[in-house]
């Protein structure tokens, strides 16, 4: 498996992959109607932008094999000074092989060469247990804890979880490979 900067080839493959990994993540969580509506086109139109239209010293990398496409990360200055990690995804299916844990790594990495002295934050829903353990296995810490309001017209409880920069790794760190 090789991590890449993610290309504007990729956007088809990656909003799939983002739908796919929001209907079986968030199943239970999300309203159904959202989840079995037009989610690919939702993140299409996201993916769309967000490379064609790329937001200035934002990330996106992707993990690939002869397969394709099989997870994907994405970070993006915010305007507090920190760095959001905002998507960090594997394929259904073949979570728990290590591609969300090298992704990780990448990312931080990535954000630590590019953004020095930045904390790096992520938001997770609270439901979300399984991704909860993988982030705070990985080092972050809670931070925060609100209500995250859907332009689809729901909202649900989520944690705010931070890398300090001190504690984000480099790529030179040998835990960062």
């Amino acid at each position: 498996m090789q991590i890449r900067t993610g290309v504007r080839g990729d956007v088809e493959q990656i909003a799939a992959l983002h739908a796919e990994s929001w209907r079986t993540a968030y199943a239970g969580i999300m309203p159904d109607d959202f989840l079995n509506g037009p989610l690919f086109e939702d993140r299409l139109a996201l993916w769309h932008g967000r490379v064609v239209e790329p937001q200035p010293a934002a990330g996106l990398f992707v993990a690939v094999d002869g397969s394709g496409i099989n997870g994907f990360a994405y970070l993006a200055p915010r305007p507090d000074g920190r760095v959001l990690l905002d998507n960090l995804h594997a394929r259904p299916g073949r979570t728990g092989s290590g591609i969300g844990g090298r992704l990780l790594r990448h990312a931080l990495a990535w954000a630590a060469a590019a953004h020095p002295g930045r904390d790096v934050c992520l938001e997770v829903l609270r439901a979300n247990t399984r991704a909860i353990a993988f982030y705070e296995r990985h080092g972050a810490v809670r931070t925060d804890e609100r209500v995250c309001l859907f332009e689809q017209g729901f909202e649900l409880p989520e944690f705010e979880y931070t890398w300090t920069a001190a504690s984000v790794p480099t790529a030179s760190d040998p835990s960062a490979q």
